[in-house]
């Protein structure tokens, strides 16, 4: 009989290090999709801050310690490395742990790498810590966040995580050439 093993999403894809920039897979955290049922906000609200987390504004996080709380779209989050505790019956909950590869993309370059892949302005001015955005990585489909004025979590599909560490690790590439010109 055939025996499935764990690996994780970027198995043997990272870590990808470059002099400006670095890209590494993130540890295995849950990720809960949670979507607050009809007239239910405050109750979500409550149980999120009992997790001393709570609910995101659209296009922003909420973070303590290593958990986090992520707007993903209109009236839905990501509860990211924390369990979903006070939140049945209030909310929809998705378990999505196996469905995303998580990275972590930091260093003087990384918006310089992403700035070749993403859509969107990601200066800090326009896009500050703990800003989320959901935009096409090149030609898929993530999940940005902003950790820091040089680190960014990026995440995509699992079945696209190849892709993804491909088009990440190309940007790294072409931007440490064009320094290395001068």
């Amino acid at each position: 009989m055939p025996r499935l093993i764990e690996t994780a999403a970027c198995e043997g894809l990272l870590p990808v290090v470059l002099p400006e920039v670095r890209l590494s897979e993130l540890p295995f955290a849950p990720v809960t999709s949670v979507a607050a049922f009809a007239g239910k906000d405050r109750a979500v609200g409550t149980a999120l801050r009992k997790l001393g987390l709570g609910w995101p504004e659209p296009g922003r996080s909420v973070r303590a310690g290593e958990a986090a709380c992520l707007w993903t779209g209109r009236d839905q989050a990501f509860l990211i490395g924390a369990a979903p505790e006070g939140l049945a019956g209030v909310a929809a909950l998705t378990d999505q742990s196996d469905g995303w590869a998580r990275m972590r993309l930091q260093g003087p370059g990384a918006e310089a790498v992403l700035a070749r892949l993403v859509p969107i302005d990601l200066r800090v001015a326009a896009f500050p810590e703990g800003a989320v955005a959901r935009s096409g990585l090149n030609h898929m489909m993530m999940v940005l966040m902003r950790e820091g004025p040089q680190a960014f979590q990026i995440m995509v599909f699992r079945s696209m995580a190849g892709s993804a560490v491909h088009e990440l690790a190309v940007a790294m590439k072409a931007l440490a050439a064009r320094a290395a010109l001068g």
